[in-house]
């Protein structure tokens, strides 16, 4: 019988009530997305000013070069997933994200206005942030306890965070000491980038805990997925995982809410309308959002480990909703202004790291990566579609048509979420044999 399995294997039990550190490895996998995220921050925060206020993009336009360059990632993190699954190669994998993303920056420096080439840049860096993001989760899982994923995703989302504080903050400094260049912004972004390249290269060990084979691995018969065309550690590493019926509703689920998430980007861009402030604060509204993010990130992931993870994930969600609500609220534009900001804040301490966390017990050894990819793809794919309906919608009708519609899809998925998400596996942490555990009986081969 398969069981789900995190962690190290042959770490010694903690006593109860005694505060377990952070292992070392979600710290340097911390610190380097820190120093990664200032880099791509620079550039994110002033991206949607730039291709809307200054190029003239219409929502539209803006909705579905975002989303087509978020798409671009979709099926990379399958395929970066299921190649750092194959042999333990989770440093490898992640490593050619961490550069693939740095390297984009000089396309952003030499592209000039042309969109063509800023949409090229653009889609580097997604399809880097998806080769990478699986195999880093991963690790995350498999170094930390089952009990502290939680607070282990929590730790390493509030480092990154981190990043996203300092990263608009370099932006803004570099335009307002250059008089608005923003090749400067670029260049010191490729430079930061590859220093977070060098980070990862030294301080990322190169092995798992889990690494080598496993009593829990499929035979060789189970891992034949050449024969659908596909390769095998694929099927494997995907396919498999699916057929646990809990797993398939974390999946579907993190597809629904996902199909009502708004960009942050059109939260801005709504708010800039809305307070009508001068646009050279605009890439200081991330501040807000990832400051509460920062805060509240590792108090998230230990109350979900303490009460599950399923509560703080929909309650997240719930977080936005009022977002949505408050953009369309009579209420004072600083009420709004920070109300907005905060609730943002709060979806995502709740929601981001806690999804991996819920969705790592359900995952069997070796396929970590991979089923967390699966989770992700699903979730980036729902958010590609978001993204353009809003755009049309907000072009053809207005942003409070808009608005009002992506309300009613969200309240939708949550009470659909709320009904087929399931719960942690465990009370204490521990797997237990159930169907969330077990793979289908046909997964087997004697």
């Amino acid at each position: 019988m398969y069981l789900a399995t995190t962690g190290r294997r042959d770490a010694p039990p903690t006593p109860s009530g005694v505060r377990r550190r952070v292992p070392g490895t979600v710290l340097a996998l911390g610190a380097v997305s820190l120093v990664t995220d200032i880099s791509s921050e620079m550039v994110t925060a002033v991206l949607p000013l730039y291709l809307v206020l200054g190029l003239g993009l219409s929502p539209l336009q803006f909705g579905l070069l975002d989303g087509l360059s978020t798409g671009a990632t979709a099926l990379v993190r399958l395929l970066g997933g299921a190649t750092a699954d194959r042999g333990g190669r989770h440093k490898q994998v992640g490593g050619i994200g961490y550069a693939l993303s740095a390297c984009s920056r000089p396309v952003l420096l030499l592209a000039g206005g042309a969109t063509g080439w800023i949409a090229t840049a653009l889609a580097a860096d997604r399809l880097g942030k998806g080769v990478r993001t699986a195999p880093r989760d991963a690790l995350i899982t498999l170094h930390s306890p089952p009990e502290d994923l939680g607070r282990a995703f929590g730790t390493h989302r509030a480092m990154d965070t981190t990043g996203a504080l300092l990263g608009p903050l370099a932006a803004f400094a570099l335009l307002w000491a250059t008089a608005d260049a923003y090749d400067a912004v670029f260049a010191v972004s490729f430079c930061v980038g590859a220093f977070g390249v060098l980070l990862w290269v030294l301080l990322v060990p190169g092995r798992n805990p889990a690494a080598g084979k496993s009593p829990t691995d499929p035979p060789p018969r189970a891992r034949a997925g050449s024969r659908a065309g596909l390769p095998a550690g694929f099927r494997a590493g995907h396919l498999a995982g699916l057929r646990s019926p809990a797993y398939r509703r974390i999946v579907l689920c993190a597809g629904l809410l996902g199909a009502a998430t708004v960009g942050d980007s059109f939260l801005y861009l709504l708010l800039q309308r809305r307070l009508a402030f001068d646009a050279t604060w605009f890439p200081f509204l991330p501040l807000g959002a990832a400051a509460v993010y920062l805060l509240l990130a590792v108090p998230a992931g230990r109350l979900a480990d303490r009460t599950g993870r399923r509560g703080p994930f929909l309650y997240g969600h719930g977080a936005l909703l009022l977002a949505y609500g408050l953009l369309l609220a009579p209420l004072p534009d600083t009420a709004v202004l920070v109300g907005v900001l905060l609730l943002l804040g709060v979806f995502y301490a709740a929601t981001d790291g806690v999804l991996m966390a819920l969705a790592g017990p359900f995952l069997t050894e070796g396929r970590h990566a991979g089923g967390l990819a699966v989770v992700q793809t699903a979730q980036a794919l729902a958010r590609v579609g978001a993204a353009v309906a809003f755009g049309a919608v907000w072009t053809a009708s207005g942003p409070g048509t808009a608005l009002v519609a992506a309300m009613i899809a969200l309240t939708a998925a949550l009470c659909c979420a709320a009904r087929l998400l399931p719960g942690t596996p465990s009370d204490n942490g521990d797997p237990q044999p159930s169907e969330s555990l077990a793979p289908d009986p046909s997964e087997r081969t004697d």
